[in-house]
């Protein structure tokens, strides 16, 4: 007799989760080890952080500098979903091999029906001993399965802390598992305060509630909440679809130490890789590099293209990624064993054709710009783009041919840069939204920006020098202004404006500044912006 089950009953889930995953995953991308204190940053608030960053008080939530402050040995890198997501894809795939239809939680976290797994393995406990040999096989070793009615009973038992590193909740138990846990595991924050206000503390005191009066007062959102504070989580896991794999894979045996030898070696198979998508009417926009060493040494990067790559442009990628800092050594310290090239980014063929008369002067651009870079490198062409910062001169950036610029808000930079990855981002001439800095110049901008800041003169009307007071007070007003600092074209300003003060790096006792900022026109009619920093006037840029 088959086994019957009313519709929003739950269903006997597992879950496998991977503790503090974002900073393993970070961690061994960046080539360091996860049991550092180490802080995953986004938006500039902890969004992960290691055990050994916990014991010193790191927390979820907590800002940089407070993060910082806690633990003086923390180091932080910003939080990189896309590489998150694809250090965890070896390991669900590896998972849907023992069992199909696997639902991805969350990076780190997955969840399938154990009904079938139990069935195959001869038990729940069998089937989760399994899945975390598997695991353990791919260099994840402190992975943990829970087991229980519902998919959020499964995933309280998963993270349920303790030794044990698979947890089953009985069949019809999941009530009283969750009777005693807190409230805060709903991560519902608004129904959670209101709760509290109303002396709730416990998932068994709200799954005490009745359904109706929640579902009145709280809407779908708290009746769902309350279901699962109940044990009754009628959601069904819901399969991903794996996504078609599109990739080449060239092994060398014995592993080759020259770099044109590797170039070589991978044409051919860069050739199939085009050709394959070209039967498909699909062209690569954006592709990953995977190089591993005889050791293991593994580095990968992603390759933007301005329009869609060739064999030959592939070819070219991995030479160049290969060359690093101008030989093999620098990147890797073991000949190579393996190469792979993974599509990232596909379009339709049919999206980028050429017109029937072509695309005139644009076309030949990229040809021409894209056979100078084949020959002296990938930053050997470099196009001019805006990016973000507080002066003008700092707003002007060069990337190489076919990148993206990559975006940075002023509250992350300085973690960015420091954990920045050598890959380009996105599209080339797309930026991102991006906060405004702030003490940056507003528009309309100046036109002439130096590549250096000029020494001039500002004088008042004795003339006499003209200074800014720690207060921000002026000494007086400027009325006289030349272009040199020795004064010989000293001339009247008609107009002035500041000044704005502007505080860098105020943290750091090295490489902290302050300045403070002007706008004036003199006699001439010309109009200037200006920087006053210890006493000395600069000539940041001038207005044509």
């Amino acid at each position: 007799m088959n086994e019957m089950r009313s519709r929003g009953a739950p269903v006997r889930t597992l879950v496998i989760w991977c503790p503090d995953w974002p900073v393993v995953a970070t961690a061994a991308a960046e080539g360091v080890s996860s049991d550092e204190s180490i802080a995953v940053i986004e938006k500039g608030l902890v969004f992960a952080c290691s055990a050994a960053a916990r014991a010193d008080g790191v927390r979820r939530g907590l800002r940089l500098r407070e993060a910082q402050a806690r633990s003086p040995r923390l180091r932080d890198f910003p939080y990189d979903p896309v590489r998150v997501d694809r250090a965890f894809e070896p390991l669900i795939s590896a998972l849907e091999e023992m069992s199909p239809n696997v639902q991805i939680v969350r990076s780190g976290s997955c969840a399938l029906a154990v009904r079938g797994a139990a069935r195959f393995y001869g038990g729940e406990h069998a089937a989760a001993l399994a899945f975390l040999e598997r695991f353990a096989e791919l260099g994840v070793t402190d992975a943990r399965v829970g087991v229980a009615d519902g998919m959020f009973a499964a995933d309280q038992a998963a993270r349920l802390p303790g030794l044990d590193l698979i947890r089953i909740v009985p069949a019809g138990s999941s009530p009283g598992f969750l009777h005693d846990l807190p409230l805060q595991l709903l991560d519902e924050p608004e129904l959670t305060a209101l709760l509290w206000r109303l002396g709730i503390r416990s998932l068994g005191d709200f799954a005490r509630l009745p359904a109706d009066d929640v579902r009145s007062r709280f809407g779908e959102s708290g009746a769902r909440a309350h279901a699962r504070a109940a044990g009754l989580d009628g959601s069904r896991v819901v399969p991903r679809i794996p996504p078609e794999a599109r990739e080449s894979v060239s092994d060398f045996e014995p592993p080759l130490d020259r770099i044109d030898q590797v170039a070589f070696g991978v044409r051919a198979a860069a050739e199939r890789f085009i050709g394959e998508l070209a039967a498909a009417h699909l062209v690569c926009t954006a592709l990953r590099v995977e190089i591993t060493s005889e050791r293991g040494e593994w580095r990968d990067r992603g390759w933007l293209h301005p329009r869609w790559f060739t064999a030959v442009d592939v070819v070219d990628r991995v030479r160049w990624q290969l060359q690093g800092g101008s030989t093999i050594e620098s990147a890797l310290t073991s000949p190579i064993a393996r190469v792979r090239i993974v599509a990232e980014t596909v379009d339709r063929s049919e999206r980028h054709e050429t017109g029937l008369w072509g695309s005139g002067s644009e076309e030949r651009i990229h040809h021409g710009l894209s056979r100078v870079q084949s020959i002296v490198g990938h930053e050997g062409v470099l196009t001019a783009s805006i990016g973000g910062g507080r002066s003008p001169r700092e707003r002007q950036i060069l990337v190489p041919w076919g990148d993206r610029l990559e975006q940075k808000s002023p509250a992350t930079a300085a973690s960015r840069a420091r954990g920045r990855r050598a890959s380009g981002q996105g599209a080339l001439g797309q930026r991102e939204e991006q906060a405004p800095w702030p003490g940056s110049v507003p528009p309309p901008l100046p036109t002439t920006v130096f590549e250096q800041p000029r020494a001039v003169l500002v004088l008042a009307s004795g003339h006499h020098e003209v200074t800014v007071t720690e207060r921000g007070e002026l000494s007086a007003e400027p009325a006289y202004f030349s272009p040199e600092a020795a004064g010989r074209q000293l001339r009247p300003l008609v107009a002035w404006a500041g000044p704005w003060p502007v505080y860098e790096r105020w943290w750091d006792s090295t490489a902290r500044r302050r300045f403070d900022r002007f706008q004036m026109i003199d006699a001439d009619g010309t109009a200037w912006l200006l920087a006053l920093e210890r006493g000395t006037w600069f000539a940041e840029a001038r207005y044509d």
